[in-house]
């Protein structure tokens, strides 16, 4: 079967952007059905033009990466979330769209899905690892299978040896990810769409069992 693969962030200057959609096309590669989405921007203008590269940003995105609904993690086998760190924890817009998930949640529509994260802030050092480990929490409470890089193939290491998810120190000005960074989140993408297969083929079972 073919896994569904959701692939969601939040992404001010683009380094972000990048990374999810390097991911989309690991997960592709490994046979998924990918949506990719952003979610909605929070900030007021105003704070965005203080930020040439943000504004730009987002007036490139706005139009060609349609915004995520809760309908998307429903539709979804396994989930990657994309986002800088703020202050060692994740952006404040892509916290808002997870904590609108809350029906889903109790409904039980988001457990026994696999999850993976990848991040990217101004320093090596800024809060990248907190920053996956503060979103864990969440899938934690929503039961999912967490889907870490860890240290499986020479890619990882060579993008900087995070083991917790993809992630790129952009400086500042924000530059982009580099080629190698890309690879690693593609590798990451196909890992996540490989989990989401077996998991999605093993919650479809029993109600296969069930029908016959």
């Amino acid at each position: 079967m073919s896994a569904h693969v959701l692939v969601v962030y939040y992404s001010a200057t683009g380094s972000v952007h990048r990374l999810a959609k390097a991911v989309t096309e690991g997960a592709e590669s490994a046979g998924a059905e990918v949506r990719l989405r952003r979610v909605a921007e929070l900030a007021p203008a105003e704070a965005m033009a203080a930020n040439p590269d943000w504004g730009k940003h987002h007036q490139e995105t706005e139009s060609t990466v349609e915004v995520v609904e809760l309908a998307d993690l429903e539709w979804a086998d396994g989930y990657a979330f994309g986002t800088p760190t703020r202050y060692g924890a994740p952006a404040a817009q892509l916290k808002q769209f997870i904590d609108t998930a809350g029906s889903l949640w109790q409904e039980g529509k988001l457990s026994d899905k696999p999850v993976t994260t990848f991040v990217s802030s101004a320093e090596q050092h800024g809060g990248q690892e907190s920053t996956i480990l503060s979103l864990n929490n969440v899938f934690y409470h929503w039961g999912a299978v967490i889907v870490p890089l860890g240290y499986t193939d020479d890619i990882v290491y060579a993008a900087g040896g995070n083991p917790y998810g993809t992630s790129w120190p952009a400086g500042f000005p924000s530059t982009a990810p580099d080629e190698v960074t890309l690879d690693c989140a593609r590798f990451q993408g196909a890992r996540l769409a490989r989990f989401a297969t077996l998991l999605a083929v093993d919650r479809a079972a029993p109600a296969s069992a069930a029908q016959g």
